[in-house]
């Protein structure tokens, strides 16, 4: 039988909601009955997303979670969450000795700070109403293997497992759980330029399942992380890589 899903009730907090991911997901939640909050830097993404979706159930917020005051004036006041999804990323591909300051600062400050940050300002709420909760980071396989010119985004992407691994030990008394997703190239938009032959045929080689994913893969993983089904699930580095990471 299929799994499925029921959010009703839930209200659910996606960062990078704007494309890709995150507006895949945002999609699947509100169908699924939860209250969403769609949260990206760009406008017009979240404009085009309400437009879609048309639903009493979908909130948007702009901000710039690489801005930590910005970030903490958006959120601090955002009121009951049960759920987080923090997917909003940068991905600077630069080889080891050509890595610049500007592309590791941004590297770390949108793709770990900002996660610690939303994370915390939403962990405080959730500890606050006493009611416990459900945060998915969404990292990469990259946090787990060596990838040519990802020096930067590896290392933002490994803290990002082990601080989900420390804030599951510390919430979890709160009944906080805390799950990482971490994903081979996925086909989105931006993904599909893998399809290159030239580009993705290395990778592809190393994938037992010899696919990449389709969004619904990781949006689906994301959803089963989130909800009542993985309610003993806490800590977890999930590969979604076909196997890549056996390789």
């Amino acid at each position: 039988m299929a799994m499925s899903f029921d959010f009703s009730g839930k209200r659910i907090v996606v960062t990078g909601a704007g494309q890709g991911i995150g507006r895949a997901l945002a999609t699947a939640l509100v169908a699924s009955g939860a209250e969403v909050v769609a949260v990206s830097r760009t406008r017009s993404y979240l404009d085009s997303l309400s437009a879609e979706l048309s639903s009493p159930k979908l909130q948007t917020l702009t901000v710039d979670l690489g801005d930590w005051d910005a970030t903490e004036a958006a959120l601090g006041n955002i009121g009951a969450v049960d759920g987080l999804v923090n997917n909003a990323a940068v991905a600077i591909i630069e080889n080891f000795l050509d890595m610049t300051k500007d592309g590791l600062e941004k590297s770390l400050n949108v793709n770990l700070t900002a996660v610690l940050h939303v994370s915390q300002i939403i962990a405080r709420g959730m500890v606050q109403r006493g009611k416990g909760g459900s945060i998915v980071n969404v990292s990469s396989q990259a946090s787990m293997a060596a990838l040519q010119g990802h020096t930067a985004y590896g290392a933002s992407k490994a803290g990002v497992d082990n601080a989900s691994r420390v804030m599951a030990l510390e919430l979890g008394k709160h009944g906080i759980r805390v799950n990482c997703v971490n994903p081979t190239v996925v086909l989105t938009d931006m993904g599909k330029l893998w399809l290159d032959p030239a580009r993705g045929g290395p990778m592809l080689a190393k994938i037992p399942l010899n696919k990449f994913a389709e969004v619904k893969e990781v949006v689906d993983t994301i959803l089963f992380l989130l909800s009542d089904n993985a309610g003993m699930v806490n800590a977890v580095t999930l590969p979604v890589d076909g196997g890549f990471l056996s390789t």
